[in-house]
């Protein structure tokens, strides 16, 4: 705790944000004084706010009492003193800590997010490795809007006019939005956030805001960040920032694009390339295993029933698990890089996935498929986005058939375990159940007076 007192008492912090990540990616916790946070050394929450939908309902009983105590204990919330971040944007200096989550005999919570992805990388520090990643977040910024029922509009910018077409890589159009992204600039610094270029993406007001790379759990903590901190600068300029996967009809879906690799520990170098500078085994291992196992683990890296309106043929978005060089078709691209900065982009998630869990989940696959020698398919040449399947490395069409073969995944109870694989896949069930109660306005549209 000695640094985190010292961060604190250098900054005058008044006020502490004591959070948490929950399964939907929702900054959960207790906001306390100061002096009080110092004094109870972290918090405590009751053991249900993990299991709780994006509505704030939550899992059916019979799953919640055979996963959480029926007496709604707490668990306790320790503080990681490498996890803290000035929040900008307060009136009162305050700091936002990411804490961890234990029971009362001090074992990690099973269901925790951050604890899911700490396990994956203590199996990457069992073989001698660390994985090194870089994400890449796409959103929206869209016009505030209260009624639900209407398409969502881009914002009026400095010209005093909305976006109109497509606008991909350009520099004027990303310019409209100056005056928030120097606000969301200044506070990513001040958060110590290494976030990088800034690029407009083909949707009206879409945007890409690239991390540099390194390690996962520090950017992990930083994308979680992140969200908020776009959100709170949308705020002040009196418009939204959205991560939904696909917000906008007919427009491109937001993807969280993950690139990765893995080292070395004791040389630094990078396992995917041999001495000679070609691919190693590890390498095609660990493409194989992305291949093989993301329909399984799919759920975490497209978590929504929204998140699958993205994935359609012929778009930008992958439709299936292939690979190739330098191939933005593919659901697994090799970017073009030097025999060390060897890696995979895996442009499978969404920008709506918990971050925890899709870099936990994409990590995942490349360690089984590396540790267990398995041999990917051929790279592609040429467009492998046509088509939703090969018969070979297709995606789950929804989220119900992800969600099935989510429960039956032997991997994801085997090194995830099975009360996070039970109480994952109930908060999604039960917050589909919820989605299909919705009538939408497609259907009051064109069945209302025609069936």
């Amino acid at each position: 705790m000695n640094k985190l007192i010292a961060f604190l008492k250098e900054r005058k912090i008044t006020e502490v944000e004591c959070v948490i990540c929950d399964m939907t990616g929702i900054a959960r916790g207790k906001i306390a004084p100061v002096d009080k946070f110092l004094d109870e050394k972290g918090m405590r929450l009751p053991e249900s706010v993990l299991l709780q939908t994006v509505t704030g309902d939550f899992v059916n009983e019979e799953i919640y009492y055979s996963l959480l105590d029926a007496a709604d204990i707490d668990f306790v919330c320790v503080p990681d003193e490498n996890a803290v971040f000035m929040l900008p944007w307060t009136i009162e200096a305050t700091a936002q800590v990411i804490h961890d989550c234990y029971d009362r005999m001090g074992n990690p919570i099973e269901l925790s997010p951050r604890n899911v992805l700490k396990k994956v990388l203590s199996l990457y520090d069992e073989q001698g490795w660390e994985p090194v990643i870089a994400p890449e977040m796409e959103f929206y910024l869209t016009r505030r809007s209260d009624d639900h029922d209407l398409p969502l509009k881009p914002p009026i910018g400095r010209s005093g006019r909305p976006e109109a077409g497509r606008q991909s890589f350009s520099i004027d159009a990303a310019n409209e939005y100056d005056p928030m992204f120097e606000d969301m600039y200044d506070w990513c610094e001040l958060q110590g956030l290494d976030i990088d270029t800034l690029i407009h993406e083909d949707g009206p007001a879409q945007m890409e805001i690239n991390f540099s790379h390194g390690n996962a759990l520090s950017l992990a903590d930083q994308v979680f960040i992140f969200k908020r901190t776009l959100r709170e600068a949308a705020l002040k300029h009196n418009v939204c920032a959205t991560f939904m996967a696909k917000p906008v009809t007919d427009e491109p879906g937001s993807a969280m694009h993950i690139h990765q690799s893995v080292i070395n520990k004791e040389t630094g170098k990078n396992i995917f390339t041999n001495e000679d500078g070609t691919k190693s085994q590890l390498f095609l291992g660990y493409i194989a295993g992305l291949q093989k196992f993301i329909p399984e683990l799919l759920p975490l890296m497209a978590p929504n029933a929204n998140s699958f309106r993205r994935f359609l043929p012929g778009t930008s978005a992958p439709v299936n698990l292939e690979w190739g060089d330098e191939n933005r078709t593919c659901g697994l691209r090799i970017p073009e890089s030097s025999p060390q900065n060897r890696r995979i982009e895996n442009r499978i998630p969404g920008a709506d996935a918990n971050c925890y869990l899709a870099i936990a989940a994409s990590l995942l696959c490349g360690y089984i498929g590396m540790v267990e020698a398995l041999k990917p398919s051929t790279p592609v040449q040429g467009k492998a986005n046509e088509s939703r399947s090969n018969n070979t490395h297709c995606l789950p069409l929804t989220l119900e058939e992800a969600l099935a073969a989510m429960e039956e995944s032997d991997a994801c109870k085997q090194y995830l375990g099975e009360a996070f694989t039970t109480g994952f896949v109930a908060v999604k069930q039960a917050e589909l159940e919820n989605f299909r109660r919705v009538v939408s306005s497609w259907e009051r549209e064109f069945l209302l007076l025609t069936v």
